[in-house]
Order: structure tokens, then C-alpha cells, then sequence
């Protein structure tokens, strides 16, 4: 291929990108304004999950401020290589892997338990970091689903009342897929159970951010609160998994 045609190529997939990536834009101000919210309290995730780091950085270049990886192994290759940009870390997380992600991502959503929070705090101390936390909760009930039941939820906010490095900042949950689509319901209960616990005062835990919405269903969890949506094959395009 010549030089040209490599600048075309390139030129046609920044195209795509942006037209992609004003879309989904465009679609979270105009759910937001629909439902009466401000649609800059909104924060745009994008999911980088297998994608490359040039298609990450164009994002960036682009006015994407927050990337969201599911593999703590993605966060550490791929680290490096990307621009300046917030690192969130949105997949389940094992115990052994947070050493990863500790010092690179600002916050992890997928905590679901007191001893994941405890290896995130034994090494924010040793890091000399602090590290913003969401609880994931499990709110259909699907086995399927990492994340605690709401039953459980006081339990893990007590216990993080005890901690000095790490802070509790919201709730995070993934909707399932329904055979007509609709999400409506689990979105309206995740809702009611983060405004019950802001109400509760729990010490070191702060109830701002809301992260549900996923590439097919994030316009209704902006109609429910959703503080932040994750976002990735509607701006990417679809995943390679080869």
C-alpha cells in the first residue's frame, strides 16, 4: 500500500471515529435533556476492551478523558502507550491482579468484596495512593453476574469505614439482557438502592457517581441517574477478538 493510501486509510478511520464517537455524544445530551438533567453531569466511559492503542489515543485526540478497560492485563500493557487520559478499571478484578492497576487507574468499579478491598488498600498504602472505589451490585440477581446482592451492600460500606487509602464513591452495576430489551426496571432499583444508601451517611463513603449503560441500553440508564456510561463498540466499532 503507498503512503497515500496509508493516509487515506487513516484519514477514513478518524473520520469513522469522530462521526462514531459525536453520535454517542449526541445521544447522552439528548437523553439527558429529555428526562430534564444537565447532560454534563454525565460521564462518557469509553471502553477499550481489545482495541488498539492508536484507536485509544485518536480517541483521546478526539476529547475522550476516560477509557475504561474490563482486563487489569490490558491496563498494564497497554498503559504506557496512551496518552494522558483517566484510567478506569470496570471488569470483574481478582485479588491477584490488582497490583496492576493500583497506581494507573482512578478508579476501580468492580469491587465486590471486603477482600478485594482490603488487597486495594494493603497496596494504595504501600503505593502512598489514594484509590476511588464503586461497589458492584448485582441487582438482578442473575447468577451470571459477578457483584453483591443489595442485601450485602451495608456490610462492604461499614468495612469501608475503616480504610484510610481507599474511598468509596458510588455504586456500579451491569443490567442484563432481557429477551425485549427492556432494562428499565433493574435501572429504576439500582437508583432507588444509591439514593437509600446517600441518605444513610456511612463513614468514608461518598454516594456522587452512578456508573450503569452500556452500548445498548446507556440512554435508559441516563433516564434512571446514571452519573457515568460505559461505552465502547458504538465508538470503536466492533471488537476483534482474534
Amino acid at each position: 500500500m503507498s503512503a497515500n493510501a496509508d493516509k487515506k486509510k487513516g484519514w477514513e478511520i478518524q473520520l469513522s471515529l469522530e462521526n462514531r464517537l459525536n453520535d454517542v455524544m449526541a445521544r447522552i445530551r439528548a437523553a439527558a435533556e429529555e428526562c430534564g438533567r444537565n447532560p454534563d453531569d454525565i460521564k462518557l466511559i469509553a471502553v477499550t476492551k481489545t482495541y488498539p492503542t492508536d484507536a485509544m489515543n485518536e480517541a483521546i485526540r478526539l476529547g475522550v478523558t476516560d477509557i475504561g478497560e474490563n482486563k487489569p492485563q490490558e491496563v498494564r500493557d497497554k498503559f504506557d502507550n496512551v496518552l494522558p487520559v483517566n484510567w478506569h478499571l470496570i471488569g470483574h478484578l481478582q485479588t491477584n491482579k490488582v497490583k496492576y492497576v493500583i497506581d494507573r487507574c482512578c478508579m476501580i468499579h468492580s469491587v465486590d468484596s471486603i477482600k478485594l478491598m482490603q488487597e486495594i488498600e494493603r497496596l494504595a498504602e504501600a503505593h502512598d495512593c489514594h484509590v476511588d472505589i464503586l461497589i458492584q451490585v448485582n441487582i438482578s440477581g442473575e447468577e451470571s453476574k459477578s457483584g453483591i446482592s443489595p442485601d450485602e451492600l451495608p456490610t462492604l460500606l461499614k468495612y469501608a469505614g475503616n480504610l484510610n487509602h481507599t474511598h468509596v464513591k458510588g455504586l456500579m452495576t451491569i443490567a442484563p439482557k432481557t429477551e425485549f430489551g427492556d432494562v428499565s426496571e433493574h435501572f429504576r432499583n439500582m437508583k432507588k438502592l444509591f439514593d437509600k444508601t446517600a441518605n444513610e451517611n456511612y463513614k468514608n463513603v461518598s454516594m456522587c457517581e452512578l456508573s450503569m449503560g452500556m452500548s445498548g441500553d446507556f440512554e435508559t440508564a441516563v433516564k434512571y441517574g446514571a452519573t457515568m456510561v460505559r461505552v465502547g463498540s458504538l465508538i470503536f466499532g466492533p471488537r476483534n477478538y482474534n
